[in-house]
């Protein structure tokens, strides 16, 4: 799309985590299940908090990581997301506005507070979430500015958000408004327990509206009920144009139709928390998609993103993204 005025526009739960070291017992003792994104009420935030160690809090939410990357990167990105009119609201609005990131979804006045995700990173750097949705629950179509979606060249959809009715609804509304503006429609599956609660709707989004889909292994398997990596990517390149596969130390698996790239992981990077690796390749790969490079340096951008982000605590990145990224591009 050209005279864009948003390179992406991302929608997601506008989410603040809070992040500390655990071991696997803690896990087993509060039957925590280890590596995935559970949802939780009230309650059990509130017990859960209070059982933490020593923990960090920053803002995050998935589409919120990606976001925060483009920007870091140079590019130029909108994001939709619920919070509520209170303190870790307020934490978030400014975080994402800081790193020039254009966020003007009103927030909610009363009732539910902003979502927090509790974060679990254990020694081998698996990151075990406990998500309370909070305000993110009353994200609805009224809270969607089409006019970025109209404006922008990527639409960026957080699947953890289909959780919720309305949430879907505005997704599937921008999903629409944007292929008929002429912008490009990407979608992260987000988690292997969310693909399995809506594999069918995933799967039918997938072939209907989505141009670009984001995944790691676990997911995409997920998805198409298969035991074989290659058979799940024999399944993905016919259901949308571009697939970006994520593979841990493997590195990623880009397919276009016939065209595959297999990117290597980066080297010589020690592990200390996987948390919000897959949206900063996500991030690296969208900007690089925007500025017209071909897809083997977006799936390299991406590695390189990723690579960052589990270097430390915390899902965002800490380094001159923007210097790291020059060695590619």
């Amino acid at each position: 799309m050209k005279n864009a005025r948003f390179d992406v526009t991302a929608i997601g739960n506008a989410i603040v985590d809070v992040l500390a070291r655990a071991d696997d017992a803690l896990l087993a003792k509060h039957n925590l299940a280890k590596g995935a994104m559970s949802l939780i009420d009230t309650e059990t935030a509130e017990r859960l908090y209070g059982i933490m160690g020593p923990g960090t809090e920053r803002s995050g939410g998935s589409a919120g990581n990606t976001a925060a990357v483009i920007a870091g990167l140079g590019g130029r990105v909108a994001y939709i997301g619920k919070v509520a009119a209170d303190q870790l609201g307020e934490v978030f609005t400014h975080d994402i506005r800081a790193i020039g990131v254009t966020y003007d979804t009103p927030p909610l006045e009363g009732g539910l507070p902003t979502a927090r995700c509790l974060i679990f990173v254990t020694p081998d750097a698996q990151r075990t979430m406990q998500t309370y949705l909070g305000a993110t629950t009353q994200l609805g179509p009224e809270d969607v500015n089409m006019d970025y979606i109209t404006s922008s060249k990527v639409l960026y959809l957080e699947g953890y958000l289909w959780d919720q009715p309305r949430a879907k609804q505005a997704m599937r509304d921008a999903a629409i408004k944007a292929k008929e503006a002429g912008a490009k429609v990407s979608l992260t599956l987000s988690d292997a327990f969310c693909v399995a609660r809506f594999r069918d709707e995933f799967i039918d989004l997938a072939e209907k509206h989505v141009d670009i889909l984001f995944a790691n292994e676990s997911e995409i398997l997920s998805l198409y009920q298969v035991d074989r990596f290659d058979d799940a990517l024999q399944h993905v390149r016919k259901h949308c144009e571009i697939a970006a596969l994520t593979r841990s130390e493997k590195g990623s698996v880009v397919v276009n139709g016939d065209e595959v790239h297999v990117i290597d992981s980066e080297k010589g990077v020690k592990v200390v928390d996987t948390t919000g690796a897959g949206d900063a390749y996500a991030g690296g790969f969208l900007y690089g998609y925007t500025q017209g490079y071909d897809l083997s340096t977006c799936g390299r951008l991406g590695g390189l993103m990723a690579a960052e982000v589990i270097s430390h605590m915390g899902p965002r990145p800490e380094a001159d993204i923007k210097k790291l990224a020059s060695s590619i591009v």
